[in-house]
């Protein structure tokens, strides 16, 4: 009986391990187009009840508004704006619709998307009741906010500093924009 060479082995093992990758990559991404566009459709729909959430009557979207790193779109009424940002939390980007009056103050904020600890930072998406008191705490301000660890007055969330301090970026970004757009 003839034994195959170790090149021809390690050669052969190579090659069937490539030829499983290649069918599983394949695979997935046949699944990712076909998954994509009710992918995008859910996140459309999200958007649009995010903005109708924080800025009731919605909005149409601003072209044209001062660029900063968190703040990604502005959507604009007679009432006020609905500002889609982006803040870095503790695990990764919150992104989250805020809506600002034409005074300046907070209307409310939305949770998008988020991969924040269950139980912890997910809390500032929740809709339990100290979710909704931790977004509420919100509404009706103005100017710069914070949390009361640094001297604010939002109560962050228990266990959640990071994830409070990212909300509170994402909301000032949101009242520095409306402010500069007049």
């Amino acid at each position: 009986m003839k034994t195959e060479s170790t090149v021809k082995y390690v050669l052969r093992l190579a090659l069937t391990l490539l030829a499983i990758t290649a069918v599983v990559a394949a695979v997935l991404a046949g699944v990712n187009s076909i998954t994509a566009p009710a992918i995008a459709d859910l996140k459309a729909q999200k958007t649009q009840e995010a903005i109708e959430l924080v800025l009731p009557g919605g909005g149409e979207i601003v072209e044209d508004f001062p660029a900063t790193a968190l703040v990604s779109k502005v959507y604009a009424s007679d009432s006020g704006y609905a500002v889609e940002v982006t803040p870095g939390g503790f695990d990764n980007t919150i992104t989250m619709m805020v809506g600002v009056d034409t005074e300046g103050k907070v209307l409310g904020i939305s949770v998008i998307s988020h991969t924040e600890t269950a139980g912890l930072g997910a809390v500032a998406a929740a809709g339990t009741p100290a979710g909704e008191a931790f977004r509420g705490g919100f509404v009706g301000k103005s100017g710069s906010v914070s949390v009361t660890k640094d001297g604010g007055e939002i109560n962050a969330i228990t266990g959640a500093t990071i994830t409070s301090r990212a909300v509170c970026a994402g909301v000032n970004a949101a009242l520095e924009c409306v402010a500069q757009m007049g």
